[in-house]
Order: structure tokens, then C-alpha cells, then sequence
């Protein structure tokens, strides 16, 4: 039975907090649709103080800004893209059109083709999420996308050097520095300026997500992805120092970053909670971190590994860093998940940055039905079929003639019907069902 040393903020609490943002931002995404251009410049002005003659960045402010990165930063971008890359091609690799002769005449299969379009947020309120252009930008063009706008809220009044450079490097079509639902607003319903998109993607505040959620049908979004989340497996293999510090290593993100900590180890639990007391004394972030530490952070002591799993699958977290004496077996038996951590060499800030994965991952339990942003997110795969032979269009058409009956759909019927009169010689009078053939015939 699992016991709760620490609990956070109770879900109501959490859903009033979310009513609140949805009413927001519906009413920004009215504005936007209804005043276009005119919304998006008021919106930039209030959120951001930032009022340019265009958001869309020439090639010439482009390059201005990349000239603001240092070599050792640029070199730094470009080793986290080639991993990001590497791994992204590999995943586009095992991605394979298929076309099959199911039967003599009849081939069916399948193609998967890019979106044409995609806009792709990246976060730089608080801090400046360079890392985020490689995983949505960068991935994009992998897949293939032709299209890529990306997004960016200006930092310190101007475009962040860094993250334009990521953009550039990532392969982005077009650079906008428009932050907020303004962003993912303008590339979702278009405006004088703006051409829409047909994808939203990548991660954002409460806001944004909401505004993802929101704007979903009218575009394809890669994922509902909420605030920073962060779980940590953990035995008496590890000591406290470590897991407080991957806890607070997440919870910095925002003041509103779950992060838990699931162990069978009391002592681990008690030295962990210490642990957190004394780095947020020292840590520069910890006026961030300890709001998301005292409302959102929870310890869950359990009684054994099985116990531990199961409260993991409850918890569906969206990084989960996995530091036991059998890390191999929870890889094996856990489903519910954004990104799996294996390890006490492995953390999530390289993940986050620059170990080839990507970041964008399932928070709020999304984890039980889908999987982060990667190449596939950007692909369609679109299904064919092709009748060839006579003898196919008859069999076919035949059973299919039955079938549509049987559901009472007579238009339908009369779709495989005349191609059972015309390929086969077969006369199946308008409203009735193709005759039963036996298969001796």
C-alpha cells in the first residue's frame, strides 16, 4: 500500500487553475480570428512590450542575430542538432510505404506523406527553450515537412540570438518573433501577414497548451502538452543528494511543475526531502522551484517494486527517471509514460537538450495513449487500393454488394453492383442484393 509522506495541490484546485486559462484564451483566439494583424499587434504589445514593423524576420535580421552567437554556442547547437537528426532520420527510416496483392487483382497499401505545413512554438518567457527549435524544427524537415514556420516570443525586447540560430540551423522556412497564444494563434487561423499552417507543435505555459487544445481540429496539434512533469524511480541504490536534485532540476521550469518522487526506501524518502530543503537554499532557480516543490511536489513510499509500478502507471508522469536495482525490468513493464530515464548516468536535462531524443513529450497522463513528438507526428499515412483484373471487381463487388445490404445502405450496394453487372455479366437488378455464388461455381 502505497503512503503519501508528501502530497501537493488537490485536483479541484488544479481545474479551477485551468478553467480560468481556458476562458482566457478563447477570448484572445475571438480576437485573433475576428481582427487578425490588427489583435496580434495589440496581443504582442501587452504581453511582450514588443511592437516591430513586421514579426516575420528577413533574411537580413536573420543573419544579425546569428552574428550575436558566440562559435562556442553555435558549435554547441549544431552537436545537439546532429544528434536530434541522426536519430530522427533513423525513425524516418523505419517508416516504409507498403502495397500488397492481398488477392489476384486486388492490391491495397499504404503511403506516408509529410504534412505540407507545421508551426512550431518555442517557449522563451521565463527561459529562453533553444532546445526546442532543434526537437520540433529540426524533426519537421526531417520527416520531410515543406513548410516549417517557427515561433518565438522576443526576450529582453528583441529576438533571442540562440534560438533564431537554432531555427535557422533546424531548417525553419520562415521566423516569426511572436510569443504567447498570439503565436500559435496567428500560425493556426492565419492573418493578413501570417499564412496558416496546418500543424501546431511544441511545448508552451498553460496557455499556450490551452490554446493547442483549443485550436485542435481546425489544425492537428502533435500532443496536449501541459506544464513540465517530472517522476522519479527510486531504491537505496541512489542517495538523496541525486534524486533531490533531479526533482528540483524540473521543477525550476515553472511554479507550477509536478515533480514526485515513488521509492520503497523510507530512509531514501527522508534524506530526499532534506536534500531538497538544503539545495533550494543555494539554488539560483529555487524562488521558481520551491513554489513548484511545496505545491505540486509529492514523495509516495511504497511497499515493493510491484507497488512501485503500479503507482508509476497511476501517475503517468511525463520524464520519468528510473534509478533502481533492476532499471531494465520497469523499461520492460511500464506503458504509461512520456520519456524513460534509465539510469543514474542518465538524466532528463540531457534529454531535455541534446542527447538525440526528443522533448516534447505527454504530460497530464497523456502518456496512456500517446507518445511524445517525433518524426511520425509530421507524417500522414494515407491508405490505397486498385482493383485490376475483372475476376476481382466481380468477387469483390459480390460480397460487398451483401454486406452493404445488410446494413441497409442500397446506394452503396448499387456502387458494387454495377461493377458486377459491367465486370462480370452478372444481372443484379437496382435496389437488390448480388446473388450468393457458390464457391463450386
Amino acid at each position: 500500500m502505497a503512503e503519501y509522506l508528501k502530497r501537493g495541490k488537490p485536483a479541484d484546485e488544479r481545474a479551477d487553475d485551468d478553467a480560468k486559462v481556458r476562458a482566457t484564451v478563447e477570448g484572445i483566439l475571438k480576437d485573433i480570428e475576428t481582427r487578425g494583424d490588427a489583435a496580434v499587434r495589440d496581443l504582442s504589445t501587452k504581453f511582450d512590450g514588443y511592437t516591430p514593423e513586421a514579426f516575420r524576420l528577413s533574411d537580413s535580421e536573420i543573419e544579425a542575430a546569428m552574428q550575436k552567437v558566440t562559435t562556442r554556442e553555435m558549435d554547441d547547437i549544431r552537436f545537439a542538432q546532429d544528434q536530434i537528426r541522426a536519430f530522427a532520420q533513423v525513425q524516418r527510416d523505419s517508416m516504409k510505404d507498403v502495397e500488397v496483392e492481398t488477392m489476384p487483382g486486388v492490391i491495397l497499401g499504404h503511403r506516408n506523406i509529410p504534412v505540407n505545413s507545421v508551426g512550431c512554438y518555442v517557449p522563451g518567457g521565463k527561459f529562453p527553450m533553444v532546445a526546442s527549435a532543434h526537437m520540433s524544427v529540426l524533426t519537421a524537415k526531417v520527416a520531410g515537412v515543406p513548410r516549417v514556420v517557427a515561433s518565438a516570443p522576443p526576450v529582453n525586447g528583441e529576438p533571442h540570438p540562440a534560438i533564431v540560430a537554432a531555427m535557422k540551423e533546424g531548417g525553419a522556412d520562415e521566423i516569426l518573433v511572436l510569443g504567447g497564444v498570439q503565436a500559435v494563434g496567428a500560425m493556426a487561423l492565419g492573418t493578413e501577414s501570417i499564412k496558416p499552417v496546418d500543424m501546431l507543435v511544441g511545448p508552451g505555459n498553460a496557455f499556450v497548451a490551452e490554446a493547442k487544445r483549443q485550436l485542435f481540429g481546425r489544425v492537428g496539434i502533435d500532443l496536449f502538452a501541459g506544464p513540465t512533469e517530472t517522476c522519479v524511480i527510486a531504491d537505496d541504490t541512489v542517495d538523496g543528494e541525486m534524486v533531490a536534485t533531479d526533482l528540483l532540476g524540473q521543477a525550476e521550469h515553472g511554479y507550477n511543475s509536478p515533480a514526485v518522487l515513488i521509492t520503497n526506501s523510507r530512509k531514501l524518502a527522508e534524506d530526499t526531502m532534506a536534500e531538497i530543503e538544503r539545495i533550494l537554499g543555494i539554488l539560483p532557480t529555487a524562488e521558481t522551484a520551491r513554489v513548484s516543490w511545496e505545491e505540486y511536489g509529492e514523495i509516495i513510499l511504497c511497499d515493493d517494486y510491484d507497488d512501485m509500478l503500479a503507482v508509476s502507471e497511476d501517475v503517468a508522469s511525463e520524464h520519468v527517471q528510473v534509478m533502481t536495482d533492476r532499471d531494465d525490468w520497469f523499461l520492460q513493464n511500464m506503458t504509461n509514460y512520456g520519456a524513460l530515464f534509465l539510469g543514474p548516468r542518465t538524466n532528463v536535462a540531457n534529454g531535455d537538450k541534446v542527447i538525440g531524443t526528443n522533448h516534447t513529450l505527454p504530460t497530464k497522463k497523456a502518456g496512456r495513449y500517446t507518445g511524445g513528438l517525433w518524426v511520425g507526428k509530421f507524417i500522414k499515412t494515407h491508405s490505397y487500393q486498385k482493383v485490376t483484373t475483372d475476376e476481382a471487381a466481380t468477387l469483390v463487388g459480390e460480397y460487398g454488394s451483401r454486406l452493404c445490404m445488410l446494413e441497409g445502405f442500397v446506394g452503396h450496394a448499387e456502387q458494387c453492383n454495377v461493377r458486377v453487372r459491367r465486370y462480370g455479366g452478372l444481372n443484379v437488378p437496382y435496389g437488390e442484393a448480388a446473388p450468393y455464388r457458390d464457391a463450386a461455381e
